[in-house]
């Protein structure tokens, strides 16, 4: 469904009537789970509200339309998320789950927060369960998967999924959930501890942090490791006390999943060292650093657009990811001795790793993707430097 065909249904409700905000919701989330949107971004201005929708990672706008009259848009989402409707005034964080188009379960993240001019809202749509994938249709270059595949057989260590915002890492730890539980036959103990729990995965117990009580990630998982689990997925390491606790586990027998922010796989080991984890913890309890990006990939149309490409000149996204090496030999030694994530960018390419950058290079060659979506994604920055291309 294209931007312009969701702006023209809304501008037929009656913004007056009583119904308006719950029809103008109902419209909107149906256009954008029929338009593979991830994001919805709903922004109060001094007319009304602008609503934007985000497509392969690139925001489009879709219109400016009424509040209403008799019933706010934003409220409705409130009241769908279990939100206080009278607090207006802090930020607030909610669920929805409902039935969608073709027997598909909608999971949404509903999170508000006060502007100069109302509330604005921002809803994240995940994926349905008919989408729910295996590493293997992840799209990883075929010697990531490899790894990967035998990495998630062992019985210890750290599993680290890096990226930026918006760049597949829970889809990617989530599709090594379901690898473990697949494989294992129930044979091991699955268990996770999310902010928020995104996706419901059979076969993992899983549990969502509750901060304002006392549980938070670090806590919650020095208690989880009392209750026997082989296999733990914190879902983002954001402080201290959580790393420090990944790494205990990942050391006492434990195959830990994680995922956090961080520019590259070189840069991520630097990230952890800046948070304090020891050298020495890091060369011993990573197993494994995995970087990943998404960029757009070219449509059959060859940018001329088409409605198969919302005349975008994209259709779908490919990964681009990089693999540390093992911690061993120079690169251990670099790590032992807390270098730069440029050095350890040098030491892992020399060690073999293939970077993001190189698998850029390659998909352009290949008319995969084009220079601009690639600047678009990594930016221009030297690409020994951790940052962009």
């Amino acid at each position: 469904m294209l931007p312009d065909d969701v702006s023209a249904e809304l501008r037929k409700l009656d913004s007056g009537s009583p119904l308006y905000a719950t029809q103008f919701v109902d419209v909107l989330l149906a256009g954008g789970e029929g338009a593979d949107v991830s994001d919805l971004h709903i922004h109060p201005t001094t007319k009304g509200l602008e609503v934007r929708w985000r497509v392969d990672g690139v925001l489009q706008l879709i219109g400016e339309f009424p509040r209403g009259a008799a019933a706010d848009v934003v409220t409705r989402l409130k009241v769908l998320a279990g939100l206080l409707t009278y607090r207006t005034d802090v930020p607030q964080e909610g669920r929805i789950r409902q039935d969608g188009t073709n027997a598909n379960t909608l999971e949404m993240r509903v999170s508000t927060f006060p502007t100069l001019h109302g509330e604005r809202a921002v809803v994240r749509l995940f994926a349905g369960q008919s989408q729910n994938l295996y590493p293997q249709e992840l799209g990883l270059p075929p010697e990531i998967e490899t790894a990967l595949l035998r990495l998630l057989a062992e019985t210890s260590g750290a599993i680290l999924i890096t990226g930026p915002a918006g760049s597949g890492k829970t889809t990617t730890a989530y599709a090594c959930l379901r690898e473990v539980v697949r494989t294992s036959a129930g044979r091991r103990s699955v268990v996770s501890l999310e902010d928020p729990i995104e996706v419901a995965l059979g076969g993992v117990s899983q549990s969502q942090v509750q901060p304002a009580a006392g549980f938070d990630l670090a806590t919650g998982l020095r208690s989880l490791m009392r209750q026997d689990p082989e296999v733990i997925l914190v879902g983002e390491i954001r402080d201290r006390p959580t790393a420090e606790t990944v790494f205990q586990a990942a050391l006492t027998g434990h195959l830990v999943l994680s995922t956090f922010h961080a520019g590259s796989a070189a840069s991520g080991i630097s990230r952890l060292s800046d948070m304090g984890i020891e050298p020495y913890l890091l060369k011993s309890g990573v197993r494994a650093m995995l970087h990943q990006r998404l960029v757009r990939r070219l449509c059959a149309c060859a940018k001329a657009g088409c409605t198969a490409c919302r005349h975008t000149g994209y259709r779908g996204r490919l990964v681009l990811a990089e693999l540390l090496p093992p911690l061993t030999g120079d690169l251990g030694e670099a790590v032992l001795s807390r270098r730069d994530a440029q050095e350890l960018a040098r030491l892992a390419a020399k060690a073999g790793m293939t970077t993001v950058f190189d698998r850029a290079k390659s998909a352009i060659e290949a008319g995969l993707t084009d220079e601009s979506e690639v600047r678009r994604v990594l930016g221009f920055a030297d690409a020994t430097g951790g940052g962009g291309c």
